[in-house]
């Protein structure tokens, strides 16, 4: 019998969760969580084990006003937190890997630093998984994760596209490096992507929708390419970007 006060699984979205007790035993479940919120200035009792526990896990933690969370929870008792739990389990990179190999194929991947836009990412998985990606790796903050969002807009394939969640974007493309793997990046500054090989192993980098790659990860990268533009407006939408240069690596590789 509950205890009076306390709030078990409770969700007005499927992936998110309010309450006390609800947030706990997903912690405990093991299911991927993208982020909690706390509401600031609690820190006591079981919000403190809350914090603790998804610490431990590198789950992402912020500090948001109790009208935030009122709105979240659609003015349902959240005890002064919300859980954001992922709509699709995380893979490891190596899974990733693993799938090219048993294909008998180069591994090629996407990844994708700070993009924010759902739908742009649910756009990015659909058209990556048509290309026959093997897999996706994001960035754990300052971007969105695999959101109810996100799975609608990927008309149903996040259901058959891993996806991997880094903390480290720049790292994970030297760790890529070392496995064999070439790491292209898009920017506007490189060459016609229609001029290089990406018959090989490969990863493309691609950067959020307003701020592009970051120099850091930039300056990671093997070689940078760009998508050839003929207008006034110089950029593409991060999805849009992210199919043309999917599918000329489709274009080399298949005909």
């Amino acid at each position: 019998m509950p205890v009076e006060g306390e709030q078990f699984e409770t969700s007005v979205d499927e992936n998110i969760l309010f309450g006390r007790n609800s947030v706990i035993e997903v912690l405990k479940s093991g299911r991927d969580i993208e982020k909690i919120l706390i509401q600031s200035g609690q820190v006591e009792g079981s919000i403190k084990k809350i914090i603790g526990d998804a610490k431990a896990r590198g789950i992402v933690i912020q500090e948001v006003e109790k009208s935030r969370l009122d709105e979240l929870s659609n003015g349902e008792r959240h005890q002064g937190v919300v859980a954001y739990a992922s709509a699709h389990k995380y893979v490891e990179i190596d899974e990733i890997l693993n799938d090219a190999k048993a294909k008998g194929e180069d591994p090629f991947i996407l990844i994708l630093e700070n993009i924010q836009d759902p739908h742009n990412l649910g756009a990015i998985i659909r058209s990556a998984h048509n290309a026959g990606v093997h897999g996706i790796i994001i960035s754990k903050r300052r971007a969105v994760g695999l959101t109810s969002t996100v799975s609608k807009a990927s008309a149903g394939a996040i259901e058959y596209t891993k996806v991997a969640k880094v903390a480290n974007i720049a790292q994970t493309i030297e760790d890529l490096k070392a496995k064999g793997i070439w790491v292209a990046c898009a920017d506007m500054d490189g060459e016609i992507i229609y001029t290089d090989n990406l018959r090989g192993p490969i990863g493309i980098v691609i950067g959020s929708e307003g701020e592009g790659v970051s120099r850091n990860v930039k300056n990671k990268c093997d070689f940078v390419v760009r998508i050839p533009m003929y207008g006034k407006v110089t950029s593409l939408n991060a999805s849009v970007a992210a199919s043309i240069l999917a599918y000329e690596v489709v274009r080399q590789r298949h005909f």
